[in-house]
């Protein structure tokens, strides 16, 4: 009686060894690529946005206020925004989510 496993050769070498580890190299890949570069992509945009903001912009804080950009300090910053016609609020820089148009209100509003 003959076994089937015979015919293999009993001692295979195994895989070289930057094969065992390419999957890892991959994955590794994909983290840099999803949790590193994303995250830093996102920032550089919020970090051009801010740099950005000059007088008479149409600004949404991170508190839901909407104003308009009424000045910025010498060091930038502060903010100062005019929310209604005697209301000024001094913000940081930092503060501001969104830069808006007046024009998107609007389109917003014709919808609805």
């Amino acid at each position: 009686m003959t076994l089937a496993f015979q015919d293999a050769p009993a001692n295979q070498d195994p895989p070289p060894f930057y094969i065992q580890f390419l999957p890892l190299i991959v994955i590794g890949f994909l983290f840099y690529f999803i949790l590193i570069r994303g995250p830093r992509r996102e920032q550089q945009k919020r970090d051009d946005l801010l740099k950005s903001l000059k007088k008479n912009d149409r600004v949404v804080t991170i508190g839901g206020i909407i104003g308009t950009v009424a000045n910025v300090s010498a060091d930038g910053k502060e903010i100062t925004l005019k929310v209604d016609d005697n209301s000024r609020i001094k913000f940081l820089r930092s503060s501001i989510q969104q830069v808006t148009n007046g024009n998107e209100s609007e389109e917003s509003a014709k919808k609805t």
